[in-house]
């Protein structure tokens, strides 16, 4: 399932590209380009730049989408035949509809009772860098970092910390989390293909655009 979704990533980084180095979209067009390589919707990519002319969507619409997307992705990495928290499922009810600062102050009081749980970290990163309008900010790398603690096999908290990057238009920061979390994945590893793949298109991004140079 892992490989799946980051083959998906690969395709719609590939559309990133495009974003920043033809279209030379502006910062929120960059964030838009960067959710599908999160999660894996570059059709999303397309129709939601505002670089595109198409009559733009209300912002809690936006909003929305871009929060069942964090939702769908993250829950990609896990096995629901065990059910997730209740506090999980209402804070992703929140995060559905754009209200990612509702979702991160329920997952943080779930965690209190329930400090272990390793996608609620991981959907508290996400929910974080929603609430910031795209930015990583220190509490969701702490977040993402609880993430990796948990189970440092989990590739999750390190992609999404990388794409999180990505999307905020921090191209440097991403390629060096993605190349951390390359490092230490094993050969066998089925995601380890398409993170490979990942990381040389941003080493071609990098190659062609001076300006990410100098990060």
């Amino acid at each position: 399932m892992i490989a799946g979704w980051l083959a998906v990533a690969a395709l719609a980084l590939a559309a990133f590209a495009l974003g920043v180095l033809v279209m030379k979209l502006p910062r929120e067009g960059l964030t838009l380009f960067g959710a599908a390589l999160v999660f894996g919707l570059a059709g999303y990519a397309w129709q939601g730049s505002p670089g595109q002319p198409s009559a733009p969507k209300p912002a809690m619409a936006e909003a929305g989408e871009q929060g069942t997307q964090m939702v769908e992705g993250r829950a990609a990495l896990f096995d629901r035949t065990v059910p997730p928290p209740n506090y999980l499922v209402t804070s992703d009810a929140f995060a559905r509809r754009g209200q990612f600062a509702d979702a991160a102050g329920l997952l943080q009081r779930g965690l209190k009772e329930n400090p272990d749980d390793l996608e609620s970290w991981l959907a508290l990163g996400m929910a974080l860098v929603g609430h910031a309008d795209g930015f990583v900010t220190p509490a969701a790398v702490q977040a993402f970092g609880r993430a990796k603690a948990i189970d440092p096999r989990n590739p999750g908290a390190e992609y999404f910390l990388g794409a999180a990057y990505l999307r905020s238009g921090e191209v440097i920061a991403a390629r060096k989390v993605w190349a951390g979390l390359l490092a230490n994945t094993p050969e066998d590893a089925p995601w380890r293909e398409a993170l490979t793949a990942d990381i040389a298109r941003l080493d071609d991004m990098i190659a062609r655009a001076p300006m990410l140079q100098g990060q």
